[in-house]
């Protein structure tokens, strides 16, 4: 499996991925666009940092590409989009790089409190201006964190040690959380309107794009300091621009921008109170060493069918979650599988309930084992677990997933419906057993029946007339198919029957159709494996 690493990263991830079997290592740092169009067709893993861009020319010539990693946080320069479509999952690292951003946070902070780099551009020149340089401390000050993620509460946990007074404006921030931190809860506009020092901590999206623009900083106080070591384009650079030379922003700090690199011309060049850096959150020698290394094994973990950890663009559990829902995977892959061979109608809505200890686990996984189940046969190439749940919407099926109390006869029991246009409802569920944890199917359409969801399965529904199994069995014979095992189904009173066999191979049209022939023999559905 070839994987190519497009930026560089720790050399201990590029060894270890070269330690690994049957993996073959590209290290192509600094390759052009049309450089890496030749060299990804048949490639399963990119590694980029923030230099390379895979974009949708790159995806679509990647035909065997299953991940991209990026060694850091930021995914701007991946078309998250397109890889999902593609079936590709994207992975970032965002641990490894916290404690270098939360640093150089601060000393940005520092920067903008003591004007240390522009008294230093004097002393180079020969000058001596201890009065020119006046500084504030930060002792007593309120800092406002827009964003309490990792690096956030870093941030925030080392302003408190300089004994700031800290207030967070964060949406997904619990009560508890901001007690334990012994940080204060403010919406925006409070926030705004209260901190000496802001700082910036959140992902660049649809709301967070020039969140910090004219408007806002016209409700800061007179003075406010504000620093951005996120991501480009939460600030609007005009508007910092003009209250930096207004005097209505006192200092600010930046390592990211709305265009990297900076342009040279670029006017926030030439602002004496304003600290520059070219995007170096990252760069400390520690955490290029864990975000490589880490990458390295998220990717080699993906390539040998494990899971996917810090998945940007599907759900991402830790190994202990997925090791307690894998069969519960399997089994409602299977499902999934059977359900849609089973339906011919169009479906509108797959409803999948659940019973007993998987109730208790994350279920995104598992409903996006059921979707795969299902789409497996009918959607051809690029399909995995990333993209099954567009593939599903585009195909108009809704999913609903119940955690059911009612009682059921089993421990686990998970239960799929299809919900079909012509108001018809078609069934299928199924538990584990055993200490393998074994598939099994029992139940099909609302009726009892008990069949290994490992092979092929041909389902009768047939008058519940002698010699109907003979029968079957005579046909099967002369197609050269052999039977594995049989369940019947039939409800006391009842005239008809439900049927499965297990087969080791398919049966022949001309089999099919002369089982059909049979008047006793009201439907029949062949299930492959």
């Amino acid at each position: 499996m070839k994987i190519v690493v497009a930026d560089r990263i720790s050399q201990k991830g590029v060894e270890f991925f070269k330690a690994q079997d049957g993996f073959e290592v590209i290290e192509a740092y600094g390759s052009s666009k049309e450089q890496l169009l030749e060299i990804v067709p048949d490639v399963k893993a990119i590694v980029v940092r923030s230099e390379t861009k895979v974009d949708r020319d790159v995806l679509a010539a990647a035909k065997e590409l299953v991940a991209v990693g990026r060694a850091g946080v930021g995914v701007d320069n991946i078309d998250i989009d397109g890889a999902t479509e593609s079936g590709v999952v994207v992975m970032n690292t965002p641990g490894g790089n916290t404690i270098a951003t939360a640093e150089l946070t601060f000393t940005h902070l520092l920067c903008g409190a003591r004007p240390i780099v522009q008294a230093c551009e004097t002393m180079r020149q020969g000058k001596w201006d201890r009065k020119k340089f006046p500084g504030t401390e930060l002792r007593s000050k309120t800092l406002a964190v827009l964003g309490m993620g990792r690096i956030g509460s870093e941030v925030a946990k080392r302003a408190k040690a300089f004994e700031m007074k800290v207030i967070a404006y964060d949406p997904y921030l619990t009560e508890s959380r901001a007690e334990t931190m012994g940080v204060e809860i403010a919406d925006i506009g409070t926030a705004f309107a209260e901190a000496d020092y802001i700082t910036v901590h959140m992902p660049l999206t649809d709301s967070t794009r020039g969140m910090i623009n004219t408007e806002a900083i016209a409700r800061m106080k007179t003075g406010v300091r504000i620093f951005n070591c996120a991501r480009g384009g939460i600030i609007d650079e005009s508007a910092l621009a003009e209250g930096l030379n207004s005097g209505k922003i006192a200092a600010a700090g930046l390592d990211v921008y709305a265009e990297e690199p900076l342009a040279s011309d670029s006017p926030l060049r030439n602002i004496q109170n304003l600290v520059l850096t070219p995007h170096l959150g990252a760069s400390t020698q520690e955490a290029q060493e864990s975000v490589g290394f880490e990458i390295a094994e998220s990717i080699t973990q993906v390539l040998q069918g494990g899971p996917a950890r810090n998945a940007v663009n599907m759900p991402s559990v830790d190994s202990a979650t997925l090791e307690a829902l894998q069969p519960y995977m399997s089994l409602g892959g299977k499902l999934g599988s059977v359900l849609q061979q089973a339906t011919t109608a169009q479906v509108e809505t797959i409803r999948i309930s659940l019973w007993g200890p998987v109730n208790e686990l994350d279920n995104k996984p598992l409903a996006r084992a059921i979707q795969l189940g299902y789409l497996r046969r009918i959607s051809g190439d690029n399909l995995s677990d990333v993209n099954a749940p567009a593939k599903m919407k585009d195909l108009g099926v809704s999913i609903e997933i119940v955690n059911s109390t009612a009682e059921v006869d089993y421990t686990d029991f998970i239960e799929l419906q299809a919900v079909c246009s012509d108001g018809n409802t078609i069934s299928v569920s199924g538990t584990i057993m055993g200490k393998e944890s074994l598939p099994r199917l029992v139940q099909f359409n609302g009726r009892s029946i008990e069949a290994n969801l490992g092979g092929n399965l041909l389902i009768l529904y047939n008058r519940d007339t002698p010699g109907i199994v003979g029968l079957l069995g005579t046909i099967l014979g002369k197609d050269s198919v052999n039977i594995a095992n049989m369940s019947l189904s039939r409800a006391e009173g009842e005239m008809n029957a439900l049927t499965i066999f297990e087969l080791d191979t398919s049966l022949s049209k001309e089999a099919t159709s002369e089982i059909l022939a049979n008047p006793d023999i009201n439907d029949l559905i062949f299930i492959q494996a």
